[in-house]
C-alpha cells in the first residue's frame, strides 16, 4: 500500500478508471406512436426544440461532427418514442424537459411527448473474470471497407464470425473511450453460431443490420447502443442469462 497524500490522488483516480466506472442511465418512454424509420425525424425535432447549441442532442459542431460516442440516443421502444441517456447525456437532457412545450412535429403529425415510463438508475461498467450473455438488435457493424472484407469471407462462416467479433470488441472500446473509461484488461467476445442480417437504409444509404447473440466479459447496461448510428436506435444491446466464456 502507498500513503494517500496530495501527490497520490492522481494514481488512485487512474486505478479507479481502470477498474471500471459507475455511470448514470436514464430511459424515458413517451406516449404516442413512433415507427423505426421516423427516428431521424424524431431526433431532428428534439434537437430543434432544445436549440442547436446543445451539441449532445445532435452531435454536430458547426459544420463538423462530434465524433465521440453518442450520449443521447433516440429509440422506438415498442413503437413508442424514447430517449436513452448515459453519462453526461443524463445531465444534458434537462434542456428538453425545461421547455414550456414538449410537443414536436414528426412526419406531419404532432407528438405531445407525455411521459409514459421513466427509468433512472446507475450501472457499473467493468471487465470481469466471468462473462455475460447478450443479444444485439439491428447492429450496423460494417462500413464500406469492412463490408467488402466481410463478403470476401462468405465461404468461411467461422472467419466471418471472428471478423464480426473483432468489430464488436472495437465498438465496446469506443463506448469506453466515450465515457472516459480506460480498459487495461482483455475484452473477450464470443458470437453465437447464427446471426441474422437484413438490408436497411440509413439517411438513404443502403446498409446491413445484424441481429445476433454474443457473450462478453464486460457488464453492459440494457438498451445501450453499439456500432454505427447508435444515436438513431441501431445496435441496442439486451442482457440475457450469465454464462461462462470458453
Amino acid at each position: 500500500m502507498f500513503p494517500i497524500g496530495n501527490g497520490n490522488w492522481h494514481i488512485i483516480f487512474d486505478m479507479i478508471l481502470h477498474m471500471g466506472i459507475q455511470t448514470k442511465l436514464l430511459t424515458v418512454i413517451f406516449s404516442g406512436e413512433l415507427r423505426p424509420h421516423e427516428i431521424p425525424a424524431f431526433r431532428g425535432a428534439i434537437a430543434q426544440k432544445v436549440g442547436r447549441k446543445h451539441t449532445l442532442f445532435h452531435n454536430h459542431k458547426g459544420d463538423s461532427f462530434r465524433y465521440g460516442y453518442p450520449l443521447i440516443q433516440y429509440k422506438a421502444i415498442k413503437r413508442q418514442p424514447a430517449l436513452f441517456c448515459i453519462g453526461a447525456g443524463v445531465e444534458e437532457i434537462h434542456h428538453f424537459f425545461t421547455q414550456k412545450d414538449w410537443s414536436i412535429q414528426v412526419s406531419g403529425r404532432s407528438l405531445e411527448m407525455k411521459i409514459d415510463q421513466l427509468y433512472m438508475n446507475q450501472h457499473f461498467l467493468q471487465v470481469w473474470e466471468q462473462s455475460f450473455s447478450y443479444r444485439i438488435h439491428n447492429w450496423l457493424a460494417l462500413n464500406q471497407k469492412s463490408y467488402k472484407v466481410f463478403w470476401e469471407k462468405k465461404d468461411d462462416p467461422e472467419e466471418q464470425k471472428a471478423f464480426l467479433s473483432r468489430i464488436l470488441r472495437g465498438n465496446i472500446l469506443s463506448l469506453a473511450k466515450g465515457l472516459d473509461w480506460r480498459i487495461d484488461k482483455e475484452v473477450k467476445i464470443q458470437l453465437s453460431s447464427d446471426f441474422r442480417m437484413r438490408p436497411t437504409k440509413v439517411k438513404g444509404i443502403a446498409m446491413s443490420a445484424f441481429s445476433l447473440e454474443f457473450q462478453s466479459n464486460v457488464s453492459l447496461p440494457p438498451r445501450i447502443g453499439l456500432g454505427r448510428h447508435v444515436s438513431l436506435g441501431y445496435g441496442s444491446v439486451f442482457p440475457q442469462k450469465d454464462t461462462t466464456l470458453s
